[in-house]
């Protein structure tokens, strides 16, 4: 499956600004079957303070939407699950982090209902934004090439000149 542009985000900054050491994309647990085709969006592992980010990526820039909202509740809280028995099987010597990252999320009923879900940290709207911020103060700081697409792409627009 290809990498979505919005994976690619979240590997930046699961790279560059937590620290992790492996950033993989796509991720489907081993053995096949069923269970092999629900993928995890981006996985990073920070070795040295042995912490794993499971995130879930949604870069739907109409607003995060399956349906109606119980029906997109419903979706996120599934693929939490799926995060967490991920985590305890093929991470359980990590401290794991649960995310979901999504640009635009409708305000009221869809964050009020995020908000509720038990660790899962949601990286939606201003808070998306903030971070976004954050790769391009770091892109315009930097000219080293951290082979990965999106921070690169935000290095040359930081350092382009008439």
């Amino acid at each position: 499956m290809l990498t979505d542009i919005g994976e690619y985000i979240v590997g930046a900054y699961l790279q560059l600004k937590l620290d992790c050491d492996v950033i993989d994309y796509n991720v489907r647990p081993p053995g096949g079957g069923l269970q092999g085709l629900e993928e995890l969006d981006v996985i990073g592992l920070n070795l040295k303070t042995r912490t794993a980010y499971l995130c879930e990526v949604t870069t739907h820039i109409r607003g995060l939407q399956y349906g109606d909202h119980r029906m997109t509740i419903d979706r996120v809280e599934r693929k939490y699950k799926r995060q967490q028995q991920y985590g305890k099987k093929y991470l359980p010597d990590f401290s794991r982090q649960h995310m979901l990252w999504s640009p635009v999320v409708p305000k009221g009923f869809l964050t009020n209902a995020l908000s509720e879900i038990n660790g899962l940290q949601c990286v939606i709207n201003g808070e998306y934004k903030r971070r976004i911020g954050e790769l391009q103060a770091l892109a315009a700081e930097t000219t080293h090439d951290a082979r990965n697409p999106v921070f690169r792409l935000l290095q040359i627009l930081a350092h382009l000149r008439d």
